[in-house]
């Protein structure tokens, strides 16, 4: 039957429930039945449902407190953290361990912690009022988890965000593999985030303005690695270095030029490439991580590592390489074969649109999902390991770097053209009036959270709740 008649079958079906019928009669329905079964088939072994356990018990208390850290030389400028570090205390385990982190809250209003990318049970996601209470001033939480996915990860608080990041409520999390494929000279995390100063060098206490929540959130007027204006990297050459990069800023985005280095990213947002991508390719927006696999180069000297996003170049770290050279083996990196390849998706129906916007409101902004501003709006409803396809539509000029707790999904298109992404995501940027296809199996049931990571664009309503039945 040539698409003509279909359209037109349909046109003189489509009252009373009809339409059901004749796409059954037509064999739409079964196609796209089987389409669904055969993507389901192909994301097999991904990534697992459960975490294997039988590991070590990792146990940590993270108080959260006023404090002090020294951005610029000389000054100290007042922060919000944890264990009074900025970023706080690195957790590392090994996949299979288990982890016990304990929330004190120091702080004059309440906090939570969300574990960025870790899929955690439901009540340990750390979302306020979804997933639990917050916890009041003088109040402690206990969240308990263990991992099923190696990777990069972060932590941070998931009240007041456009305040509580910008102050330096935030660490790293990261999950080994109990084996790697190679032997690195130096596994090192680099989390980027930019502050917004005063003439004394603290920090701009005007949070989440008007002018914030109606462009791309608050951009700060330096940026830092590990909180310091000069990170530095010495390795000798033919060393191989693992670097593990962490965007916690509120708004920026960055892109990474490494000049005459050519590292590869082998990681998206934790989970394994299924082949080495260029860094230059990547953008790493609030929320996003990336793992890159360096080796250093035979040539001593000093190589700059930079953000292009805007065109222009700022530099960010140092990679200095000096010394006798080590005269190891440089191993190729395999890549994870399990990620599907779900070219077959681009014929897969749409489930869910989704489009965001901002209206104006007595003279102030606030950001919307189909219309609604959280919590108002329904909640999206997925069934437990069902092929879903979504479409993000950015009906605006701001950036909207979006995050979905508790699921990885994979690009498929963007603006209407396939994308050949070798990685899963649970963070992807939506350029201004940009529309993106995502394509995910959900397998962790609960109610979580889609959201804008530009925390003011959050605070101001792009948020919406998922449930996986």
């Amino acid at each position: 039957m040539s698409r003509v008649h279909v359209l037109a079958a349909l046109a003189l079906v489509a009252v009373g429930g009809g339409l059901w019928f004749a796409l059954d009669g037509l064999g739409l329905i079964d196609q796209n039945e089987s389409l669904r079964s055969e993507l389901e088939a192909e994301f097999d072994d991904a990534y697992p449902e459960a975490p294997a356990g039988g590991g070590e018990l990792v146990e940590i208390s993270l108080v959260a407190a006023p404090s002090t850290v020294e951005l610029v030389e000389g000054s100290a400028t007042d922060v919000w953290a944890y264990n009074d570090l900025v970023p706080g205390p690195a957790i590392r385990a090994t996949l299979g361990d288990t982890i016990r982190a304990t929330l004190h809250n120091e702080l004059s209003e309440p906090t939570t912690i969300h574990w960025h990318g870790i899929r955690v049970p439901n009540n340990m996601d750390g979302v306020p009022e979804l997933s639990q209470a917050p916890v009041e001033p003088g109040q402690s939480f206990v969240y308990e988890f263990t991992p099923p996915d190696a990777g990069t990860y972060w932590y941070h608080s998931h009240v007041n965000g456009s305040e509580q990041l910008e102050r330096g409520l935030y660490g790293t999390l990261v999950i080994e593999q109990p084996q790697s494929q190679v032997d690195y000279d130096n596994d090192i995390t680099w989390l980027i985030d930019d502050w917004l100063l005063i003439e004394d060098n603290q920090l701009d206490p005007a949070f989440n303005t008007p002018d914030d929540r109606g462009h791309n959130g608050r951009w700060g007027d330096i940026a830092t690695v590990n909180s310091s204006l000069s990170e530095t990297i010495r390795a000798q050459p033919g060393e191989r270095l693992r670097l593990r990069l962490i965007n916690a800023s509120n708004g920026r985005v960055y892109r990474m030029d490494f000049g005459e280095l050519t590292p590869k990213v082998i990681a998206v947002d934790g989970l394994a490439t299924s082949r080495p991508i260029d860094p230059g390719e990547l953008n790493l927006a609030p929320g996003n991580r990336l793992d890159l696999d360096l080796s250093v180069p035979e040539n001593p000297g000093t190589y700059a590592v930079s953000d292009v996003y805007l065109g222009m170049s700022r530099q960010l770290a140092t990679i200095v390489v000096e010394g006798p050279t080590t005269g190891d083996v440089n191993v190729e990196v395999a890549g994870h074969s399990a990620v599907p390849d779900w070219s077959g998706a681009l014929d897969a129906s749409v489930d869910i649109e989704l489009a965001f916007e901002t209206q104006s409101v007595d003279d102030d902004w606030i950001w919307t999902i189909n219309g609604d501003q959280f919590p108002d709006g329904q909640p999206l409803e997925l069934d437990h390991g069902r092929f879903t396809k979504i479409k993000l539509v950015n009906l605006s000029h701001p950036l909207h770097p979006i995050h979905l707790h508790g699921q990885f999904f994979k690009v498929l298109t963007r603006n209407g053209e396939p994308v050949d992404e070798p990685n899963f995501r649970d963070t992807v940027l939506l350029e201004a009036r940009e529309t993106v296809e995502i394509g995910l199996i959900p397998l962790d049931r609960g109610e979580w959270l889609l959201h804008c990571h530009i925390q003011e664009h959050a605070d101001a309503g792009m948020m919406t709740s998922v449930i996986v039945s």
